[in-house]
């Protein structure tokens, strides 16, 4: 295991260039090869954007699960672009209750927003170990105005996530609670494959029943009474911290998921997305 260097203001560990994995190693092209696959599925991108994206500044970074990636209130300085692992956006009340507004996967930018941002206005969340890159803000602003269609892209995820938090809010306030579970499933799942991080449509969710209480507005005792049921029915399996999904189409019916707000085929204009 490569040394760790640590920020003096914080105790996030940064790792060097080369980050083993098992038998495998992460190097800064696959990262930018990563970055490059990530914004091409939000917009059609040429040699040239590639070329820009690859001559970004990268920093590695290892991210314990339930550290912080980004902090309400904190000034933007850098742009997570998480490698490996899972996050999640969180906000709290004055009196310290959370609500978890998003889940990040690897592929995603977990802080896009704050390049043009003064503060945070929300907290991201290592959910499991994380391996991220930072890149700094003021480059990317750069690209964003220096490649068009790069800046595209961006502008595109942005809008993606809004429309993610559209539904998160819909599943919250008007689907029953055996749906707002089923759905986050399926959502889970859906955009794992999408991102080519399971070959099925079935995922591992990596949450306690808590976190999920938080992101669906239940309690953690009506998430567990949910899960023992559909588990009952032979939709999903359960561990520990892990539930899987094994009937995906009995899943999606109980969820009523339609992915069309994810936008899956951004990139190729007049494609309509319909119900699985």
């Amino acid at each position: 295991m490569p040394s760790l260097v640590r920020y003096p203001d914080r105790g996030d560990p940064i790792l060097p260039e080369f980050v083993p994995n098992g038998d495998r190693t992460i190097d800064r092209n696959q990262i930018s090869e990563m970055i490059i696959a990530k914004l091409s599925r939000r917009n059609s991108l040429d040699a040239e954007d590639h070329l820009a994206i690859r001559g970004l500044s990268m920093d590695f970074r290892h991210h314990f699960a339930s550290s912080y990636l980004v902090r309400e209130g904190q000034p933007p300085s850098r742009c997570a672009f998480l490698v490996e692992g899972y996050a999640y956006r969180q906000k709290l009340t004055i009196d310290g209750h959370r609500t978890i507004c998003s889940l990040e996967v690897p592929g995603d930018f977990v802080d896009l927003q704050n390049i043009y941002l003064r503060e945070s206005d929300h907290d991201v969340l290592a959910l499991t170990d994380v391996i991220s890159v930072d890149i700094p803000v003021a480059e990317m602003r750069v690209l964003a105005e220096t490649a068009p269609a790069v800046g595209r892209a961006m502008w595109v995820d942005g809008l993606i996530e809004g429309a993610i938090f559209r539904e998160w809010l819909l599943n919250i306030g008007r689907r029953n609670a055996r749906s707002r579970v089923a759905h986050i499933l399926c959502e889970f799942s859906t955009r794992l494959q999408a991102a080519g991080l399971a070959p099925e449509l079935t995922a591992d969710l990596p949450m306690t029943q808590e976190q999920l209480g938080d992101a669906l507005g239940l309690t953690s005792v009506h998430v567990n009474r949910i899960l023992r049921t559909m588990e009952a029915e032979g939709l999903v399996t359960r561990g520990k911290r892990q539930i899987t999904i094994t009937d995906w189409q009995g899943i999606r019916r109980v969820a009523t998921f339609n992915p069309r707000y994810l936008h899956l085929h951004q990139e190729q204009p007049g494609k309509v997305v319909k119900n699985r």
